[in-house]
């Protein structure tokens, strides 16, 4: 692909923080960089074993609601693929063998007959149990991800993050790019329109609050800064960068955290707009980028994480571990996970062994000690 074309592919994605619609052709444009028959971006509770679909290309309706359906809840690479880093790229031998994927039901009764054979991902954010993946799956014709099809998706990640975090804060509203900020008064989130020389040429209600009151961004002398030094140095690179393009934003500033007096930690994310359709709203306000500015939520930690992390566990094996708790004996766990109930001994016996442990019982009270207590509460 041409510089052109890749410049262009990255306005489309930036184009979809703004207009949701457009998401599912940005996400055929990924597909057709990076390699792939289908690409989707979802919602998956690693605890409560459901998802929900936000966006997708190339799919069949029919698999997709049997995934939401069925194959969410006994899919073998989760929790294991919950425990790369937001942002970080990551492929299906990086979380199962191939060999040990083909036994599954996931496998058999769902990717099979696709004709799916591999997917590239990476998570676009996570909190506590749940997580929004993007994944793009790769048929036959498509053969194995490679290393050039890692490569590639490691280019676009920071691009489809980015205006992934910018839509969850706008809520999804849909807006005409030449009128953005007169949609943006009511929304509860600070959006700050600056100059790539930090200018201020705009701020709605919520920002000029944030801006007066000086704890987490300022205002002063018409430039907007921050009140900590390496959230500021990392503000003025994005908004610099800006001016130059989509796709020289980059990596830069995806997420700047900023840490209030009182010690509230607050998020922002940064949207060119000098390119697509944003570049008339960047025109009519002489802006080189939005500044979306809000309130960090809590995050808790995972169980299955903190249990494959401190157990060196490895995806079948912490599989085998919460189907014992969740569901029961072994047959049972065979059967949800679609493997023969010599395989789950044998995945048993390397828990037992990994967590100094003999009886089922103990690991029900090992899974327990794990739980968040923010989780006691929940029905």
């Amino acid at each position: 692909m041409s510089e052109a074309r890749l410049s262009g592919l990255i306005g489309e994605i930036y184009d979809a923080a703004l207009e949701p619609e457009l998401w599912p052709k940005a996400l055929g444009a990924v597909c057709g960089f990076v390699g792939g028959t289908q690409s989707n971006i979802f919602w998956q509770d690693v605890i409560g074993k459901s998802a929900k679909r936000f966006f997708e290309w190339g799919h069949d309706p029919h698999y997709t609601q049997l995934y939401m359906d069925t194959y969410a809840r006994i899919n073998p690479l989760f929790p294991a693929a919950y425990s790369f880093a937001v942002g970080e790229v990551f492929c299906q031998a990086d979380l199962i063998s191939f060999d040990e994927l083909q036994g599954t039901r996931l496998y058999r009764e769902w990717m099979m007959p696709q004709g799916y054979v591999d997917f590239i991902g990476c998570h676009l954010d996570k909190s506590g149990g749940s997580c929004i993946p993007l994944t793009v799956i790769r048929h036959e014709r498509d053969g194995g991800v490679d290393e050039h099809a890692l490569a590639r998706m490691n280019l676009l990640v920071p691009h489809i993050r980015r205006a992934a975090l910018i839509g969850n804060v706008i809520d999804l509203r849909t807006c005409e790019a030449a009128a953005l900020a007169d949609t943006l008064d009511g929304l509860a989130a600070a959006i700050v329109l600056v100059d790539g020389g930090c200018r201020i040429t705009y701020a709605n209600t919520s920002g000029q609050a944030m801006l007066d009151d000086g704890a987490i961004l300022s205002g002063r002398g018409g430039r907007l800064a921050a009140r900590e030094a390496e959230p500021d140095q990392a503000l003025k690179e994005v908004f610099a960068a800006a001016n130059d393009g989509d796709d020289a934003v980059g990596a830069k500033g995806v997420v700047v955290s900023m840490t209030a007096p009182d010690g509230r930690r607050y998020v922002a994310h940064v949207l060119p707009l000098t390119a697509g359709a944003r570049r008339r709203a960047g025109r009519t306000y002489d802006a080189a980028a939005a500044v979306f500015v809000h309130e960090a939520a809590l995050e808790t930690p995972s169980m299955p994480d903190a249990l494959a992390k401190a157990y060196r566990l490895t995806a079948m094996e912490l599989r085998v571990l919460l189907g014992i708790v969740q569901v029961g004996g072994g047959p049972s766990v065979a059967a949800e996970l679609g493997i023969s109930e010599t395989t789950v001994r044998s995945h048993l016996r390397h828990v037992y062994e990994k967590t100094g442990t003999n009886r089922q019982a103990d690991l029900v009270k090992l899974v327990a000690a794990f739980e968040s207590p923010w989780r006691c509460g929940e029905a």
